[in-house]
């Protein structure tokens, strides 16, 4: 996977991993792109790298890859080394959505800064947007209301449940961080 059309590589790659194992995942992948699409023109040069990390950012959870069972990691390990993939790609799938927390939860997280180091702060607030402004289903949501899907869906006392809780301050602020420059981005003259 090039720089190059990164899109045009990505798109097709996550569909094979998730689209028959993992409907639901590869619904809420394509979601999450969509929402890449719509926040575009923050984004700058960068536009096409923040949706090819969009549509990739769950591959991890393909039974294919499924290694540590932590996805970011498992997920950016892949593209690394089987992929040949865009290192900025790679670098925004392991720390999407403020994985490192979660990555400290489970004693990863020196393994998953060493290997990865992490992409600008704009681009990551712009990942976690994406994928917290969207369902499992792929339409679109809140980062509260998703939050509080994800904290349902697994448990409070599991894991995932006390990592999203902790997680959530800082998943609302990347929301409200994007929104700002949306905004600015529309107050600016034509």
């Amino acid at each position: 996977m090039s720089s190059a059309g990164l899109t045009d590589s990505a798109y097709p790659l996550a569909e094979s991993l998730l689209a028959e194992p993992l409907p639901r995942r590869w619904a809420h992948s394509l979601g999450v792109a969509e929402r890449a699409r719509i926040i575009a023109p923050i984004l700058g040069d960068d536009a096409e790298l923040l949706e090819a990390a969009a549509v990739l950012h769950d591959i991890g959870y393909s039974p294919d890859l499924a290694k540590t069972g932590f996805h970011p990691l498992d997920g950016a390990r892949y593209l690394r080394d089987v992929a040949n993939a865009d290192i900025r790609v790679t670098r925004l799938v392991a720390h999407h959505s403020c994985a490192w927390m979660e990555a400290e939860a489970r004693g990863l997280r020196e393994e998953l800064e060493s290997e990865f180091p992490r992409e600008r702060a704009e681009l990551s607030d712009a990942l976690c947007f994406c994928d917290m402004n969207t369902t499992p289903d792929g339409t679109p949501t809140n980062p509260v209301d998703r939050v509080n899907e994800i904290a349902g869906r697994y448990g409070p006392d599991s894991l995932i449940g006390r990592f999203i809780r902790r997680a959530e301050p800082e998943i609302l602020a990347c929301n409200a961080r994007v929104l700002e420059r949306v905004d600015a981005v529309k107050r600016q003259p034509m």
